[in-house]
């Protein structure tokens, strides 16, 4: 600090040369907290400083499982596209063969009809699905921030993806590997020592100050050391008061926190269990049904070209080899998504 003392008028140095009291002081003065308080208040802004983090982090894992997500329906997506030209080559074959029966008086003018009409909705799948691949583009373009008339994103080819890890490995990953439960906890730790800070307010702060006064010639200077204490006075009003209300919010902290760690430990069983049930589906979707369909409809088609089974029944077999074909690929992407959101809800790496 600088402080200037005249006397006689209110002037700059008016009577510095003729009064006494009259000076030009510096000095210096520090506040010393009660030992601790400075630092629980470090330790608190690391804490918060550490939750900002986690919330970070979730948000970028956010990110990273809307990205997947994205892409596994994207891939969903092509392979049905491909299924649908597939199958439309399959209906021009079975349009063809009824027509020719129709024509040599073995077949009937519905059976062309409904080739004819199984291709129209055919043709209106493959619109919809275009309009989502376009979307799910948009959508990953978005995240990717890439701008929007950016080359196309072509997807890889789904695999299937094997999962390493036991439930209650995934489940014991939960309290340290997800950052909205890591920034509860934080949240925890920094209630708990607004708790210890709350109560040191019970104790007096210090201060100590140092003044250098330079007087004119005709006197000596002076110097001068204080040192003070500021009392808590107002415990019932003040202090018993900010410990209760810390104490409560430490108590709600901890509750918010089991509360996450037990809805995480939800979301990372429900995940495992449609990661582990697609698993089993994809299997008998390869080993039996797929293979099984396709039999039957290359058996149906011999049948009805040679006038032994009828086009209805013909047609069913052909919807079944269609639509298992695309709930393949579609169990397939949601298997990859729920791998996606075990990575996010635990931090595991699945490779």
């Amino acid at each position: 600090m600088v402080q200037q003392m005249s006397a006689g008028t209110p002037l700059l140095f008016d009577g510095f040369n003729s009064v006494e009291m009259t000076y030009l002081g510096f000095g210096v003065s520090q506040s010393i907290p009660y030992p601790g308080k400075l630092r629980l208040r470090g330790e608190i802004a690391r804490r918060r400083a550490d939750t900002l983090r986690q919330q970070t982090e979730a948000v970028r894992r956010d990110v990273v499982q809307q990205l997947k997500s994205a892409y596994f329906r994207l891939g969903y997506v092509q392979e049905t596209l491909a299924i649908l030209d597939k199958d439309a080559g399959l209906l021009d074959q079975i349009e063809k063969i009824a027509e020719a029966r129709y024509r040599v008086g073995q077949g009937t003018q519905q059976d062309v009809l409904k080739a004819q009409l199984e291709k129209t909705r055919l043709l209106t799948q493959a619109t919809q699905y275009r309009q989502q691949w376009d979307s799910l583009e948009a959508q990953l373009k978005q995240l990717l921030n890439r701008p929007q008339n950016s080359p196309d994103i072509t997807p890889e080819k789904l695999t299937e993806t094997p999962l390493p890890f036991s439930s209650d490995d995934l489940l014991s990953a939960v309290r340290t590997g997800n950052p909205n439960v890591g920034a509860q906890h934080e949240m925890v730790q920094d209630r708990s020592l607004q708790v210890e800070l709350a109560r040191k307010d019970f104790y007096p702060d210090f201060n100590v100050q140092y003044m250098y006064e330079h007087t004119g010639p005709r006197f000596p200077e002076r110097y001068s050391l204080s040192f003070g204490m500021s009392l808590p006075i107002h415990r019932s009003r003040r202090q018993r008061p900010e410990v209760a209300e810390a104490a409560e919010q430490l108590n709600s902290a901890r509750r918010a926190y089991e509360a996450q760690v037990q809805q995480t430990y939800f979301e990372v069983r429900d995940q495992y269990l449609v990661a582990d049930s697609d698993s089993k589906v994809l299997k008998i979707y390869r080993e039996g049904l797929i293979p099984q369909a396709a039999a039957t409809f290359r058996a149906g088609l011999a049948a009805y070209q040679s006038a032994q089974e009828d086009f209805q029944t013909l047609l069913d077999s052909f919807l079944d080899v269609l639509n298992l074909d695309i709930e393949y690929w579609r169990t397939l992407a949601e298997h990859e998504t729920a791998l996606a959101r075990l990575e996010q809800l635990t931090g595991v790496q699945i490779p």
